[in-house]
C-alpha cells in the first residue's frame, strides 16, 4: 500500500512539474514588445464602413483621403517596426474589407491580410490582431450595428474566417469597448435608448468569440483591450469588463493620461486637443496596479501607450516623445519589480494615422503628413532610436532620471493612486 501510495505522489509531482512548463511555454514571448495601427486609420482605400459614412456626411473633419496608406505600404512600416527590435505587431483586419456585403467574402482581401501576417512572421513578430477597431460594414450599419441581435451571428462569422487562417496569435476581440460605445453615439450609429441592446451584444459576441478562437486554434491568447480613464474604470469596467473577466487570457489596457489635484488637463480631451493634456507616466503604475488588484489571477499587457503632439509640433510643456516614453517603461519596470504580471507593452502608433476625424493629433514613432505630403514619407521621431535601446537594453537602466516628476495627489485610482503614489525611487526590473 506505501508503494502504492507513493507512485501515485511521484505521478501527481511528475504530472504538475510537466504542466508547469507547459503553461509557461503558452506565452511565446519573455516580454511582448510591440507597435500597434489599426485599419480604418492608417490603410486608406477604404470600403462602405460606419465611418467612412460618417466622415463623407461630416463637416467639420479632415478629408480621410488615403490615410497613410498601409494597404500598400505594410510591409515598410512591419520592416520599420522589426528594425527597433519589436516582436509584436498589432494591427486590425477590418470586417468592412473583407466582407463587402452578407454572405460575400473578397479573397483577394483576405489574401492582403495573409500577406501582412506573412510579413510580420518573417520578421520574427507575433501577430496581435484586432477583429474590431470600431468599425464595421455598412451593411451591419443599415440593420442597426450591434444593437441589433443579428450582428453577433455575423461577427461570428467573421471572427470564424479570419481565425481559421491564423495560429498562435495574439487576439483583441474588441478594442476599447467603452470608448467603442461613445463613438457609436458620437457618429449617430447608436441613440442612447439602444444602449442596453448594444452592451448585451458586444458582452454575448466576444463571450462566444473567445470560445470559437479557442477552438479554432488552442494556442492563441485573447483579451478585449480596455481604456484606462482616470478614477472611472470602477465605473465602466461594469459595462462590459466585468461581464467578460472569466473569457479573457489577459488585461489589454490602454493607457495615455492622468488626472490629479495639480493637473485637470485631460479635460482638452472632451475638445479633442490631445496635445494639451499634460502627461502623467506614472499613472501607468496605478493601471496596472488597479488591475492587477481587480483581477488578480491575470497577466498585464499595455496594448497602447502614447503622446500626441499638435501636428508634429513641440509641445508647449517642453515634454518630448522620447522622454514620455522613456519615463512609460520606467513605470512599466516599477509595477513588474513590485510583482505585477506585466507581460508586454504596445507604443501606439508606429505612424501616424487619421484619429477618428482628425490628422491634427500625431501619435507616431514615424511621423507621416497625411494632408500636405503626396508621398506619406514615413520620417523617424526622436523616439525611434530610444525605443529601440529600451528594447535592446529590457527598459531603461537602473538610476535613470525621469523627464517628469510624479503629480500631486494622482486621481488615477483614486485613493490609492493619491494615499500610495508609487515610488521612483527602487529597484527596476527588467522586462525582457
Amino acid at each position: 500500500m506505501l508503494r502504492r501510495s507513493l507512485a501515485v505522489v511521484l505521478v501527481v509531482v511528475l504530472t504538475v512539474l510537466a504542466w508547469q512548463p507547459a503553461q509557461a511555454a503558452a506565452w511565446s514571448r519573455a516580454f511582448y514588445w510591440g507597435v500597434a495601427t489599426a485599419g480604418y486609420q492608417s490603410e486608406g482605400s477604404a470600403p462602405d464602413s460606419n465611418w467612412s459614412r460618417y466622415v463623407a456626411r461630416s463637416g467639420g473633419v479632415d478629408p480621410y483621403g488615403n490615410a497613410v496608406d498601409f494597404r500598400h505600404r505594410y510591409a515598410e512600416d512591419i520592416q520599420l517596426a522589426a528594425d527597433m527590435g519589436v516582436n509584436t505587431f498589432r494591427f486590425s483586419v477590418e470586417w468592412a474589407r473583407v466582407q463587402p456585403r452578407p454572405g460575400v467574402w473578397d479573397e483577394q482581401e483576405l489574401a492582403y491580410y495573409d500577406d501582412v501576417v506573412r510579413h510580420i512572421r518573417d520578421a520574427g513578430m507575433t501577430p496581435m490582431i484586432t477583429l474590431n477597431h470600431w468599425v464595421y460594414p455598412g451593411w451591419v450599419a443599415d440593420r442597426g450595428g450591434f444593437a441589433d441581435p443579428r450582428t453577433v451571428g455575423d461577427f461570428l462569422a467573421f471572427t470564424e474566417k479570419v481565425v481559421q487562417r491564423y495560429r498562435n496569435v495574439l487576439w483583441v476581440t474588441f478594442n476599447e469597448p467603452v470608448a467603442f460605445l461613445s463613438q457609436e453615439l458620437k457618429i449617430g450609429a447608436l441613440n442612447p435608448l439602444q444602449i442596453p441592446l448594444w452592451q448585451a451584444d458586444v458582452v454575448l459576441a466576444h463571450r462566444r468569440a473567445y470560445d470559437l478562437i479557442h477552438r479554432l486554434d488552442p494556442g492563441a491568447k485573447v483579451t478585449s483591450n480596455q481604456a484606462f480613464y482616470a478614477g472611472f474604470n470602477p465605473l465602466t469596467d461594469l459595462v462590459v469588463m466585468d461581464q467578460i473577466r472569466d473569457k479573457l487570457d489577459f488585461v489589454g489596457l490602454d493607457y495615455y493620461y492622468g488626472v490629479s489635484l495639480d493637473n485637470l488637463t485631460a479635460l482638452n480631451a472632451i475638445s479633442g486637443d490631445l496635445w494639451k493634456i499634460k502627461l502623467q507616466p506614472e499613472g501607468i503604475y496605478d493601471a496596472l496596479r488597479y488591475y492587477a488588484n481587480r483581477y488578480p489571477n491575470l497577466p498585464l499587457y499595455i496594448v497602447e501607450n502614447g503622446m500626441p503632439t499638435d501636428n508634429a509640433q513641440p509641445r508647449e510643456d517642453g515634454y518630448t516623445r522620447e522622454t514620455a516614453l522613456r519615463d512609460s517603461i520606467f513605470w512599466v519596470q516599477r509595477a513588474k519589480a513590485d510583482g505585477m504580471n506585466v507581460i508586454g507593452y504596445n507604443y501606439w502608433s508606429i505612424t501616424d494615422n487619421y484619429e477618428w476625424g482628425s490628422y491634427r493629433p500625431r501619435f507616431g514613432l514615424y511621423t507621416v503628413d497625411a494632408l500636405t505630403d503626396p508621398s506619406l514619407t514615413r520620417r523617424p521621431t526622436a523616439a525611434v532610436p530610444a525605443y529601440r535601446d529600451a528594447i535592446a537594453s529590457g527598459g531603461v537602466p537602473e538610476g535613470y532620471l525621469l523627464g517628469q516628476a510624479p503629480a500631486t495627489c494622482s486621481l488615477v485610482d483614486f485613493p490609492l493612486s493619491c494615499l500610495a503614489p508609487p515610488n521612483p525611487i527602487g529597484p527596476l526590473a527588467p522586462l525582457g
